[in-house]
């Protein structure tokens, strides 16, 4: 099959295949896994014109001119001419552009839109939305529910199109602890960590003051705090400043992405404090270094932890909830409980399932 995937959104802060690909390593996996039995073009707009082929897959770097384009005929044309059997379109938020994608396109050719996080559009919008929808022939979201709830806002009307297929998958793997800890130096016992913004989705202050009232009881365990941006730093900064704990939590900020290996394979538990998340790509990236995820009870995050059979849920901005969650960690078969979630990975979100997963939805449609 001919698989073309296809965004309407440019990046042209970027000016090399080489970079993009790097920014993408976490996509650009699985787009490789299916490569290997099927043709696999990516389209995408940045400051640079050309093709490239990585592992497989023919990058085409386009520019039809600067600026999102919302009547994008020159683009729709060009996926039109590469004959696709698939169209996988990035996202719902373009829904004016895949319409007349549709309209281009035989009825053979079949489009694909994967959900990368965004909400459901509201007033006039979400009616395209809903008319965009029905152009498709199937919807991959990282969690069923998460598409159920686009069926229930009335965003989209088909439910028989939802599959449950993860976005994103991770470029880590499992290594010595002692050997990750040798590059990160970190200390305690137990170990955790956070990756994430600090914004009030993230909500790190629910973290934090969780992890606090954890100390009390065990004093050696440590949480360690990376992030790439600092909304809710000096905040942060501030329940800390006079708690007589406040040596049990490190703030690090932001690490080079590729150090991360070394971060998730040094902790025990990665703690999320998401209200909502498309996916979860840290808690994805954990898993597959064999860190055991503690993350709030929400759609994606059932998904992933495969309800947490191979993780911790708990309520979402509750304190008390995470504390206990903390504590129910000390009880667990750290070992076990840390096979299953690279058995979860391996099955379910590793490149090679997620590749598999999307052939499988191409060839039934």
């Amino acid at each position: 099959m001919i698989f073309v995937f296809v965004t309407y959104t440019p990046s042209f802060n970027f000016n090399t295949p080489q970079g993009w690909i790097k920014r993408i390593e976490g996509y650009a996996g699985l787009l490789a896994c299916l490569s290997n039995e099927n043709s696999v073009v990516y389209i995408k707009q940045i400051d640079y014109e050309g093709e490239y082929v990585y592992k497989q897959v023919h990058y085409h770097f386009i520019n039809f001119g600067k600026g999102k384009k919302y009547f994008p005929l020159r683009l729709n044309r060009y996926v039109k001419s590469l004959t696709p059997d698939v169209i996988f379109v990035q996202g719902f938020h373009n829904p004016l552009q895949m319409i007349q994608l549709r309209l281009l396109l035989d009825k053979k050719t079949k489009i694909i839109v994967q959900h990368h996080a965004e909400q459901p559009l509201t007033g006039i919008k979400k009616h395209i939305q809903r008319l965009a929808g029905q152009c498709a022939n199937a919807y991959l979201f990282a969690s069923k529910e998460i598409g159920m709830d686009w069926i229930k806002k009335g965003n989209l009307a088909s439910p028989e199109k939802i599959h449950e297929v993860m976005e994103v998958s991770s470029i880590f793997y499992p290594i010595e602890k002692s050997e990750a800890k040798l590059k990160t130096g970190v200390a305690g016992d137990p170990v955790f960590l956070w990756v994430g913004r600090l914004n009030d989705n993230k909500d790190p202050l629910n973290v934090v003051k969780a992890f606090l009232t954890y100390a009390y009881i065990n004093p050696v365990a440590h949480l360690y705090m990376i992030y790439h941006t600092d909304e809710l730093l000096e905040e942060i900064k501030g329940i800390l400043k006079h708690h007589s704990h406040k040596d049990a939590i490190e703030l690090i900020g932001p690490v080079p992405h590729e150090d991360l290996l070394y971060w998730f394979n040094s902790a025990d538990f990665f703690i999320s404090g998401s209200h909502y998340e498309g996916s979860g790509t840290a808690v994805c990236e954990a898993m597959s270094c064999g860190c055991i995820p503690i993350v709030t009870d929400i759609s994606s995050f059932r998904m992933i932890t495969d309800n947490g059979n191979c993780g911790i849920l708990y309520e979402p901005g509750s304190e008390g909830a995470l504390l206990e969650a903390i504590l129910q960690s000390e009880k667990i078969d750290k070992s076990e409980m840390q096979n299953k979630a690279l058995a979860h990975f391996e099955e379910n979100l590793s490149f090679e399932a997620i590749g598999r997963k999307i052939e499988e939805v191409a060839r039934s449609l």
